[in-house]
């Protein structure tokens, strides 16, 4: 698509603001891609672009494994007495030892114009397959990385890179599996990697982070080691962990340690407004207060914790004690901003027995509510300028069809509130903008139908073993 050259504008007759809805608003940005001007009130001009129906802003993704998106719905069958995360891990891992740099590419691409027409204007990729099939090092160490640079540049999705460092199976500096070998790395080879990276992510306006993938992943020294480093070349850089996912790990790090894996993180390593904690699952009510307090965020993916059997996040003591958090697709069983919304609000209600848990004081309507809190946590947890519809941010904007049938006839609020909870699957996205450039029109993305086709093949390539080395 061309680059913009100049100011462009789009009119609103609704736009959800950081503080709330507004009525007739004018968005401005620059050549840019930054927002300059929100305007609300302002008159309809016949040179001025007017939506199809209510923008809201562009939902940042804040956890991905994109190669997991060719792994998706490949093991909803009982393979023993109790599945559980643990047996679908094992699986996963014999999916993961297959993929050639090209297939994670295709793949990658495909899932990034999923998100983009599903209202995700950006995605933080947990990226943890390093290393050839065997556990060698590809001739450049940073081959799988770039490939995923690339597919987020030809989507048109912004990015925040997050490479994983993972040294150990389990607690207590247990050695790697076989099935793990794709993931291993130094904290030294870690460290070079994000510096061989950098210019590669600053010149492509993607944002460059480290994830220790879990405590159970990193020994102590290692993580103290790797934060040092990463403080030296970037203090600012995003820090995304997992952590508390299942009650195994609970369990697990408390034999190991004598503490809850949240208690250990918050009593060792600098937790602060840079970090996101995702899943945070099972947390006590005294890890609760401390992380909250501490400015980061908590990491949601509900449809993949359900997929998964993980259990519910504690989401109104979180509010009560003034978390933030974000949304990401995680596993990619489902792939859709919506509905991650709404599978979050209903398991509340499962796990409360009431309706509308997520509506604050300030905000009744529920998926106002959420989108607010959701965008503004996915944009810290992205380190990126993404925070909504304001001047300063970057213009990442989706507008809803107001003639989609669960749309058609309602006011602002509500056609937003019928998209996330009544469009059943048929998604009410009409136009995305990232960054100030139109990547999706009427629904599709331009590069949908190749991109489809690249994907299945791949999937079929490797389903097969044909291609895989």
């Amino acid at each position: 698509m061309a680059e913009s050259t100049s100011t462009q504008r789009l009119f609103a007759t609704d736009a959800l603001l950081p503080s709330g809805w507004a009525r007739d608003v004018l968005l401005a940005w620059d050549a840019n891609g930054q927002l300059i001007e929100v305007t609300a009130g302002s008159a309809m001009s016949a040179d001025v672009p007017v939506a199809a129906g209510p923008v809201i802003p562009g939902m940042p993704n804040l956890h991905s494994h994109a190669f997991q998106r060719a792994f998706a719905g490949l093991t909803e069958y009982r393979g023993q007495e109790q599945d559980s995360f643990w047996s679908w891990r094992a699986l996963m891992y014999q999916f993961a030892a297959r993929i050639r740099p090209e297939q994670l590419q295709a793949i990658a691409n495909w899932l990034y114009i999923e998100m983009l027409e599903a209202g995700y204007t950006a995605v933080c990729e947990f990226h943890y397959v390093h290393h050839d099939q065997d556990g060698s090092p590809y001739a450049d160490d940073a081959a799988l990385s770039l490939c995923l640079l690339s597919a987020a540049r030809t989507a048109g999705i912004g990015l925040t890179l997050l490479p994983v460092l993972y040294q150990t199976s389990g607690f207590g500096n247990t050695p790697p599996m076989p099935g793990q070998r794709r993931f291993i790395r130094s904290t030294d080879s870690m460290l070079r990697l994000l510096e061989h990276l950098r210019p590669t992510c600053d010149a492509q306006g993607a944002r460059l982070g480290l994830a220790p993938h879990s405590l159970r992943a990193v020994p102590p020294d290692s993580l103290r080691e790797v934060l040092h480093g990463l403080q030296a070349q970037d203090p600012t850089a995003p820090v995304h962990i997992h952590i508390a996912e299942q009650t195994g790990e609970v369990d697990s790090c408390l034999a190991w340690s004598g503490q809850r894996p949240v208690e250990w993180l918050l009593n060792h390593a600098p937790v602060d407004a840079h970090w996101c904690l995702v899943h945070a699952t099972h947390l006590s009510p005294a890890e609760i207060a401390r992380a909250a307090a501490t400015g980061a965020v908590a990491g949601l993916c509900p449809t993949t914790e359900a997929n998964l059997g993980d259990g519910i996040f504690a989401m109104p003591a979180w509010q009560r004690a003034g978390g933030h958090w974000g949304l990401g697709s995680d596993s990619h069983a489902c792939v859709n901003a919506a509905e991650e919304l709404l599978m979050l609000e209903y398991s509340q209600r499962l796990h409360t027995g009431q309706r509308n848990v997520l509506a604050t004081p300030e905000q009744p309507q529920v998926a106002t509510a959420m989108t607010l809190a959701a965008v503004a946590g996915g944009a810290q947890a992205s380190a990126r300028p993404i925070a909504g519809l304001a001047v300063g941010q970057q213009a990442d904007l989706v507008a809803l069809d107001a003639k989609h049938l669960a749309l058609a006839g309602l006011n602002g609020p509500d056609k937003h509130s019928a998209h996330v909870f009544a469009s059943h699957r048929s998604s009410a996205v009409q136009s995305v903008w990232v960054g100030g450039k139109l990547q999706v029109e009427q629904g599709r993305h331009p590069l949908h139908t190749p991109a489809a086709r690249a994907f299945i093949d791949v999937r079929r390539q490797i389903l097969s073993g044909k291609g895989c080395g």
